[in-house]
């Protein structure tokens, strides 16, 4: 079986499906569903996102140097796709998803309450790319919610059903099939032999 060659695309996939909440000078606050979103940095901590500068919450982030990534699940994913398609200039997208902002422990922008992972962010710089800028950030602080810790204080974000986005679907994610360092591990002996 071959290869075929398509036109230059991005096709790293799947990705994360994230929630940006963003909050105006004036108070206004918005969520915007982005994909191009990662890790750019451990130390410090640093992320980006990607977005056009069409887009409502563009002008948003960019006047207050702030915004929220908060990570969805499977029970956010109707809210997940409509943050993506309808805009903040002519819906309350917090309103119309029935999401709870919650005030954020050091940026302005808004966690979503309901979301299992919420990631401050202070941007740093803006890059103009072509179709999108990149909103570079660093990380400020990150909020977990409880439900996911166990009594050793260990998140497990897999409670929680987290989606991806690949070639315009959502999926959850399922069967684990391995942990860091699996392929190259010892295996343990077993006791009494």
């Amino acid at each position: 079986m071959g290869k075929i060659t398509w036109k230059p695309g991005n096709m790293i996939y799947p990705l994360p499906a994230v929630l940006v909440t963003c909050k105006d000078v004036d108070g206004t606050m918005n969520i915007v569903t982005v994909a191009w979103t990662g890790t750019v940095c451990t130390n410090p901590p640093m992320t980006y996102i990607s977005l056009r500068p069409s887009r409502h919450s563009y002008g948003m982030i960019e006047r207050t140097k702030e915004f929220v990534i908060n990570l969805t699940t499977e029970k956010l994913v109707r809210a997940t796709d409509y943050c993506g398609v309808r805009s903040g200039r002519d819906v309350d997208k917090f309103k119309e998803m029935n999401l709870t902002p919650q005030e954020a422990s050091i940026v302005g922008a808004p966690l979503i309450k309901e979301s299992p992972v919420n990631i401050e962010c202070r941007v740093q710089s803006i890059t103009p790319l072509g179709s999108h800028h990149m909103f570079l950030a660093e990380v400020l602080a990150v909020n977990v919610d409880e439900d996911y810790l166990d009594e050793n204080k260990k998140f497990h974000l897999d409670q929680s059903k987290p989606i991806c986005y690949s070639h315009g679907t959502y999926y959850g994610l399922t069967n684990p099939l391995g942990t860091f360092g699996f392929s190259v591990a010892k295996k343990k002996k077993k006791r009494g032999k």
